[in-house]
């Protein structure tokens, strides 16, 4: 054999050698990025409980120690049972906004807001897309619609808006595994004038 083609034949066999280890190495990295829908759930659940979900959308009773989560109610918003109580229009017109006792429902300037089912039944979340889900959250839309009105406060949709898809997909699928609750949240009430 010639050193010429020993030379070509090494060159080669490198060449296809480097491109298998870049194949396999693409391979390896994209494994690494798939995570699994238990990992992707304990993400969320933990991306839950940081961001306050359970703050304004899981009902809370009073406890000794302050309020506490009502687990078979967890994350199904303002319940359609409850009734406002009388609003304060002294505290209104003095500027205040307040919170129904559970915690569900705001009242100030922009009307009674309550916070919306994110439970995985149809009166929830149960027919959202990720795509609806990630709109809603990032873009302050109702019900993940692009026309939907803006969300109303006390929601803190203006935080999340540079949320990361990943993590946006880990809550969607967290609210996903949760346990279903059948809770229509009644629509926003629009303000009414303080006299």
């Amino acid at each position: 054999m010639t050193t010429k083609f020993i030379q070509i034949t090494f060159s080669f066999a490198l060449m296809v050698t480097l491109v298998q280890c870049n194949q396999q190495k693409a391979k390896n990295t994209n494994n690494q990025t798939v995570i699994s829908q238990d990992s992707l759930i304990k993400k969320g659940a933990y991306l839950v409980t940081i961001l306050g979900c359970n703050d304004c959308h899981s009902p809370k009773r009073m406890s000794a120690h302050g309020p506490e989560l009502i687990p078979e109610m967890m994350l199904s918003g303002y319940q359609s049972t409850n009734q406002l109580p009388p609003m304060p229009t002294d505290a209104l017109k003095n500027g205040w906004s307040l919170f129904y006792p559970d915690l569900t429902a705001a009242v100030g300037p922009w009307g009674v807001s309550f916070a919306g089912n994110l439970t995985p039944d149809e009166t929830g979340i149960g027919s959202w897309s990720l795509e609806q889900f990630k709109i809603a959250i990032t873009k302050g839309k109702m019900k993940g619609l692009e026309d939907g009105r803006p969300l109303l406060p006390p929601m803190p949709w203006q935080n999340y808006a540079y949320m990361m898809d990943e993590d946006v997909a880990a809550i969607y699928a967290y609210l996903r595994s949760v346990p279903p609750v059948k809770n229509v949240v009644p629509a926003n009430i629009p303000p009414s004038p303080v006299k």
